[in-house]
């Protein structure tokens, strides 16, 4: 049998495993509130809704529940984490220290071409609050941070971040459309990116 033969007869993989597109389709659903804080996540509802086993419906929640979406209430099962007023504070106060002290290291490190594409993100922020698009509003205010981060060189507290703002992302969803949220939003990123364009570490 010939090698091109041979090719045709392998089993074609999916890039992603039913579990992590269970995981996707659970996370995604939470964040839009298609699922509300407090809901219950009946296992065999989702089964059938997600069309997948049992057991990857337990693996997907158990890993929502590791991010902070889920949580496990005795007799009762699996919830859509409710997320506490005096928690979100905490977390955005942890969040302002990490991002100031990832700014100054951006306004170290790096180059006046990053922070024009820093600059060109805002742009298309401001054009997706613009066109109304809440998603593409999220998409790329996380992949301006994702960035500023890595202009800092401080791919560690971008982690951490990451894993902060996966427990307020309902709360980040719900803010994007408030409003006058569009010009106080960019407003703040454009002053940020005019001291570090500036070489301001503490502006």
């Amino acid at each position: 049998m010939k090698n091109t033969e041979i090719d045709q007869l392998k089993v074609a993989r999916p890039p992603k495993t039913l579990r992590q597109l269970a995981y996707d389709n659970l996370r995604e659903a939470i964040l839009n509130s298609v699922f509300k804080p407090g809901e219950r996540l009946v296992e065999r509802d989702l089964c059938q809704q997600l069309d997948v086993s049992r057991t990857v419906v337990r693996e997907a929640l158990r890993q929502l529940e590791a991010e902070g979406l889920v949580e496990t209430i005795i007799n009762q099962g699996p919830i859509v984490a409710r997320l506490e007023p005096s928690k979100a504070e905490e977390i955005y106060e942890i969040r302002a220290l990490i991002e100031a002290f990832a700014a100054r290291a951006c306004v170290q490190n790096g180059t006046d071409q990053q922070f024009d594409q820093l600059s060109r993100i805002i742009d298309a922020i401001d054009l997706a609050f613009k066109n109304e698009d809440p998603a593409e509003v999220l998409a790329q205010t996380t992949r301006f941070y994702g960035e500023f981060f890595i202009v800092a060189k401080k791919p560690f507290a971008w982690e951490m971040v990451q894993s902060l703002n996966a427990r307020i992302n309902q709360l980040r969803v719900m803010t994007i459309g408030s409003t006058n949220r569009h010009e106080a939003a960019i407003g703040e990123m454009r002053k940020i990116m005019a001291a570090i364009h500036a070489r301001d570490a503490d502006g």
